[in-house]
């Protein structure tokens, strides 16, 4: 298949189910994966943290490589997805950030307004600011081994503008809303600068390997059909077509998939905005999101990540019926967003080898 391998070097690919799911073809049993399954709860993870802090994971590409091999030498898992974070485009824009303990990401130098946007750099030369992504993606596709694709991915332009703004995360999100409302023009003036620099950064990591790529539109919840259809969805069908258009012309094709948590209300939307893989969170009924989304993309969730807590049979019923409620075509199995970090591994066992169980095609 021609999206099984961008590079003759690499090895073949063993496991292809996700990336057939995502084009809509037969598979043998659902693929699943869970986001935010390098890191978190693994304890081989947080001894590479404490020793080397997040970002010096991110930015070093044989540690980068490590943690994200890490989950699959664990579980029976469909896909890897690169080490990394969004914040490392704010990082290429010339932003400081940092990770705090217990309280995560933290801009000390957020964007106060639009005056700011001149201390943003301009051009980004992406293989340089992010070259060790592509670096880590690259040497990963090689420890993989075939044994599964590799996802890359990026923050959407409304997520990483929510972060630039407040400068951490927000129950709110007013500062950033605050700049839609009163300044319009500056507002998509940074959308399309992000937008510039998630395109090259998704193209280079297809390059350098990716075999799908995910855009995490995580602040979605903080629109609302007029905004997102304003200042988010342009820019989200932007990234389809250009990074499409831009690989095309590299004779590479890699399926992409888009994740608007919280965004329920533009469902429709979503499924004509030029990607494969729709990404939908706890809060979205399967058959409902079904009918809205019809035939034309593969649906991707959406257990809520609370639910690993429940008992070990709970938790086998609970992704059966999830199996049943989205059926086996077109279909990948995840968590509704991200693992908690104290979620035990042995749980994430029982998800995965139900899914399995229950989606098996005979």
């Amino acid at each position: 298949m021609p999206f099984e391998m961008q590079a003759k070097d690499f090895p073949l690919l063993k496991n292809d189910l996700l990336l057939r799911a995502a084009r809509g073809l037969e598979v043998e049993r659902v693929p699943v994966w869970i986001m935010r399954q390098a890191g978190r709860t693994l304890p081989e993870y947080r001894a590479v943290s404490e020793e080397h802090g997040f970002f010096g994971i991110c930015r070093t590409p044989e540690l980068a490589c490590e943690v994200t091999l890490q989950p699959i030498r664990r579980f029976d898992l469909d896909a890897a997805i690169i080490f990394s974070d969004i914040l490392v485009v704010p990082q290429a824009l010339g932003m400081e950030v940092i990770m705090k303990p217990g309280e995560g990401p933290v801009f000390p130098e957020p964007l106060a307004g639009p005056d700011d946007l001149a201390r943003l750099q301009r051009p980004v030369n992406v293989q340089e600011q992010l070259g060790y992504v592509f670096e880590a993606v690259t040497m990963t596709r090689h420890k993989l081994e075939g044994k599964v694709p590799l996802i890359g991915f990026s923050g959407a332009p409304w997520t990483l503008m929510g972060y630039m703004v407040e400068g951490k995360g927000s129950k709110t999100m007013s500062k950033a809303k605050r700049w839609l409302y009163q300044h319009p023009t500056e507002s998509h003036q940074l959308f399309s600068l992000l937008t510039d620099v998630v395109v090259d950064y998704l193209v280079g990591q297809a390059e350098a390997g990716a075999q799908l790529l995910q855009v995490f539109e995580s602040s979605a919840e903080y629109l609302g059909p007029d905004l997102f259809a304003q200042f988010a969805l342009p820019y989200i069908r932007r990234i389809s077509s250009e990074v499409k258009d831009k690989l095309k012309a590299k004779d590479i094709d890699v399926p992409m998939t888009i994740f608007a948590k919280g965004g329920h209300y533009a469902l429709e939307q979503l499924a004509d905005s030029g990607y494969e893989v729709v990404g939908l969170d706890w809060t979205v009924d399967p058959a409902g999101a079904t009918d809205r989304l019809g035939d034309k993309v593969t649906r991707q969730g959406n257990l809520d990540p609370c639910a690993l807590y429940a008992p070990e049979e709970s938790l086998d019923a609970l992704a059966k019926q999830m199996v049943e409620r989205f059926g086996t075509r077109r279909y990948i199995a995840n968590l509704g967003h991200g693992i908690y970090p104290d979620m035990t591994p042995e749980r994430v066992v029982t998800f995965v080898d139900a899914i399995h169980k229950y989606s098996r095609q005979d």
